[in-house]
């Protein structure tokens, strides 16, 4: 008979991928780890406070759901700048600077990237409208109504299956991007160490490569369900008030005063999923875990010291030291021993082209 594993006890644990890094929420609090261009991983605590602790109101189910969501786009989007402002900065300090970056860098600063984050936003929050809310709509009215069915009661199921073509084109696509698929594999790091901590291994990069780097809990797992949810309950109104559905503005403004409560019920969802795993919940969240299989990726042992250090950070709410470059140490102790009368040869870089 196998050796039985230890017994850990549920705690609410969560993270995203970043650019060459991980975020993870725990118990102690959120923790950000990325592996620097000098190979160095820096872990470091981040101060943030949901609103569901300070006020019970934000923390009652189904609105949870909609504050929860909100919370993480804000979160996981500041932290996705930052993680690609650390780990590319040699990169952009290595380059010439041109005029045009200097005056900029003189007149602007720090706020150049806040502003290029808030523009950012905004066009991706006007392209997900117009690709997953106006646009299903607007095919339905130009290519299906009319010419292949002759009444509005079918618009959500249409709606619907088209959405989810548009995200799984979309995901693939990108997918094939080098530095996506780079996400993708620190995204399935993510994922294998959350269930490496919930089966109670203890957290090497070893025990993590064996885990499995689909996740119920995750929030491709969570799109899926919204979309299919806003399906079903779309389909109900359109049955019991047809004549919502016969103008397409008015339709839009109905898809979007039931967002919050498609959200709201899909997020109690992915959350007894998560912790009350069984048949029915499994298949429920079949889609998203399929889903998975194009918004993750096997990461290498690499990755998952990044995904450890996020892990551990947020369990414990202590940062370990930061690690010092291997080739600098390596320098500094070349340098003392020259100092003490002792000449050790360090090899210039390029040697041979001198």
């Amino acid at each position: 008979m196998s050796k039985e594993k230890k017994s850990c006890p549920y705690v609410a644990v969560g993270g995203q991928a970043l650019m060459e890094g991980i975020m993870m929420r725990g118990p102690k609090g959120t923790a950000m780890a990325c592996r620097l261009p000098d190979g160095t991983i820096d872990t470091e605590m981040k101060d943030f406070k949901s609103i569901r602790k300070k006020y019970k109101f934000f923390n009652i189910p189904f609105i949870r759901g909609v504050v929860s969501f909100i919370e993480s786009m804000i979160l996981g989007y500041k932290l996705l700048m930052e993680s690609a402002e650390k780990t590319t900065i040699d990169d952009m300090e290595s380059e010439s600077d041109s005029k045009l970056d200097k005056w900029l860098s003189d007149h602007f600063g720090p706020k150049m990237m806040a502003a290029i984050g808030t523009v950012a936003s905004v066009l991706g929050i006007g392209l997900a409208f117009v690709l997953f809310i106006w646009l299903p709509s607007f095919l339905f009215d130009k290519v299906v109504y009319g010419h292949i069915v002759h009444t509005t009661t079918f618009r959500p199921l249409f709606e619907g299956l088209l959405r989810i073509i548009i995200f799984v084109t979309y995901m693939f696509i990108t997918s094939k991007m080098k530095e996506i698929h780079r996400v993708y594999m620190y995204h399935g790091a993510e994922h294998k160490t959350i269930f490496c901590f919930e089966h109670g291994h203890e957290l090497t990069p070893e025990n993590i490569m064996k885990e499995k780097r689909f996740h119920p809990r995750c929030g491709t797992s969570f799109i899926f369900v919204t979309i299919i949810l806003s399906i079903l309950i779309s389909s109900v109104v359109a049955i019991i008030w047809p004549v919502l559905t016969k103008t397409r503005i008015v339709w839009i403004l109905i898809k979007l005063l039931l967002l919050p409560v498609i959200m709201g019920i899909g997020f109690e969802f992915i959350q007894l999923a998560g912790k009350y795993p069984n048949k029915f919940t499994m298949l429920l969240s079949a889609p998203g875990l399929l889903m998975q299989r194009i918004t993750t990726a096997e990461p290498d042992e690499a990755i998952c010291e990044v995904a450890i250090a996020a892990m551990n950070a947020a369990l414990t709410g202590e940062v370990p030291p930061k690690e010092e470059n291997p080739e600098v140490s390596e320098a500094n102790e070349a340098e003392g021993d020259s100092e003490n009368g002792e000449a050790v040869p360090v090899p210039a870089e390029n040697e041979d082209d001198n």
